[in-house]
């Protein structure tokens, strides 16, 4: 049985706005899930039904053993870290952190304990006696993500808790927070529309879009074998190329003809006869003298350890990535070569992010 289950679980406001459309989700003891999506897409209305701070027009949500849908907040047993800091202004670093343990009833012995155990694990000891207002954005978030793991909850929810720091912070914290939840073992739902933060953390992915849930998987599986195009347009930077045209069959092979200029390739996966559109990352298209595609550059973006090589081929326009060395000007002409175990197959056309 799933620690945490949403079964048909819907959101519907006054206004017959519909965030979230029915979703299903199975969750295991320990796991650490990321809510994965563009803005607008139903994971923060989602995790604050799970959290009951926001009401279910319908469906079941269960965690640990039983169904908590009508239950307010107070009841449900979970550490909720938002985006912002949300800390007692007045309240020192030591008793934000205990706050939690004292609205328990906890005894005196039992909090100093808890708040000795886990200002050693995350190295508060320095700012105990600072208020909110004399810490970074970095050390107000690890003081609330402090006083979620103090109470020992039975779930984590975290509603994209890095969102306001700079990448510095951002990794630094993100490491922290794996490193607590692997240490700890509570199952975590992360929202966050960071799709590093999310292949960096989760165990699993769940990619919504539009209130529904698009793909759930690990990292690799939603990166490698996306179900649908939005998945695989939103997840990657930059996301997976695109190109329509038709597939034929000529004797035991497919054969993918793009409709402007001809260009043929031949696909290592059985695919059925009729239009489709394929799909590649940037990093399994090559520039390449041998290659079969033509093309001509575009553009020429230096990230660093790579080059996006942006190109208008025979097949449509493209971005690949290219050894930060090589240097290439508009209107180079380039032949390049696609990986035909990294093709992917759709029977519809790109969506695009909405």
């Amino acid at each position: 049985m799933s620690f945490l289950s949403l079964e048909r679980v819907e959101k519907t406001y006054a206004d017959g706005t519909c965030a979230v459309r029915g979703i299903d989700l199975e969750v295991d003891e320990g796991e650490f899930i990321v809510l994965l999506g563009p803005s607008g897409c139903g994971k923060t209305t989602t995790l604050r039904m799970i959290a009951g701070l926001e009401p279910t027009s319908a469906g079941i949500i269960r965690l640990a053993g039983r169904e908590v849908t009508k239950l307010p907040p107070s009841q449900r047993d979970v550490g909720m870290v938002f985006q912002f800091y949300a800390l007692y202004p007045h309240l020192r670093v030591r008793d934000n952190i205990a706050f939690p343990l004292r609205c328990a009833g906890l005894s005196r012995q039992e909090i100093r304990a808890r708040l000795d155990t886990v200002v050693e694990q995350m190295n508060l000891a320095s700012l105990l006696d600072r208020f909110p207002k004399q810490l970074s954005g970095g050390d107000q978030q690890k003081v609330s993500l402090a006083r979620a793991i103090v109470r020992k909850p039975a779930a984590y929810l975290m509603d994209e808790p890095l969102g306001t720091l700079d990448a510095d912070q951002r990794v630094s914290l993100r490491e922290l927070i794996r490193a607590r939840q692997l240490e700890l073992k509570v199952t975590t739902i992360y929202v966050t529309h960071d799709q590093e933060e999310a292949m960096s953390l989760a165990d699993r992915i769940v990619v919504m879009s539009q209130g529904l849930i698009r793909q759930v998987g690990t990292p690799a599986q939603v990166y490698d074998e996306p179900q649908d195009e939005f998945v695989a347009s939103f997840v990657g930077s930059p996301g997976m190329n695109f190109f329509a045209g038709d597939v034929l069959s000529e004797g035991n092979k497919c054969i993918f003809v793009a409709p402007a200029g001809g260009a043929r390739l031949e696909l290592s996966r059985a695919s059925r006869p009729g239009p489709v559109t394929l799909g590649i990352r940037s990093e399994y298209v090559h520039v390449d003298g041998g290659g079969s595609i033509a093309g001509g550059v575009i553009t020429d973006e230096y990230v660093g350890s790579f080059r996006n090589l942006h190109v208008d081929s025979e097949l449509g326009r493209l971005v690949l990535r290219a050894e930060p060395s090589a240097k290439y000007q508009r209107g180079d002409q380039v032949r390049l070569r696609l990986e035909p175990e990294h093709i992917v197959v759709f029977e519809t056309t790109p969506q695009g992010t909405p």
